[in-house]
């Protein structure tokens, strides 16, 4: 019969056990972090870079996303201010893909699983939440929301 030691359960696991549990999360950042360096790098203030915002071009409506794109380039450069006018709603976006990003970093490393279950009730209030901020800036007194 094989002796069994308990107590090497509870030893710190070897570290490319943790470094393969983080693999994932490492991934989307590394996909991430692009993406803001490319933004980062090629002004969406300039014309003819990327596409324009088809709703805004053929009705002159702001989507939720207008201005996303010139949000980002001005957060990877540290204006935070004019990326809360660029896009507001995309700023919170950012911020909530942050905290997420590092709970689920943390749960990760100390081997917990990590869900993130939203409900009917999450999505329809994030939902309404955006179509509000679509209204409104798309009305005269929320100029101050346009990109």
């Amino acid at each position: 019969m094989q002796d069994v030691n308990l107590d090497s359960r509870k030893a710190t696991p070897p570290a490319a056990t943790v470094l393969g549990r983080l693999a994932v999360p490492a991934g989307l950042l590394a996909a991430v972090a692009g993406a803001f360096a490319y933004v980062g790098t090629v002004d969406p203030n300039e014309p003819g870079h990327y596409p324009a915002c088809p709703l805004l071009q053929y009705t002159g409506i702001y989507c939720p996303g207008c201005g996303g794109l010139r949000s980002a380039h001005a957060v990877v450069h540290g204006d935070f201010l004019a990326a809360l006018q660029d896009n507001a709603a995309a700023v919170v976006g950012y911020a909530l893909f942050a905290v997420v990003w590092t709970v689920w970093v943390v749960r990760a490393a100390r081997g917990r699983p990590f869900r993130l279950e939203l409900g009917s009730a999450h999505l329809w209030t994030v939902g309404a939440l955006l179509l509000v901020f679509t209204v409104v800036r798309n009305l005269p007194f929320g100029g101050w929301l346009h990109p």
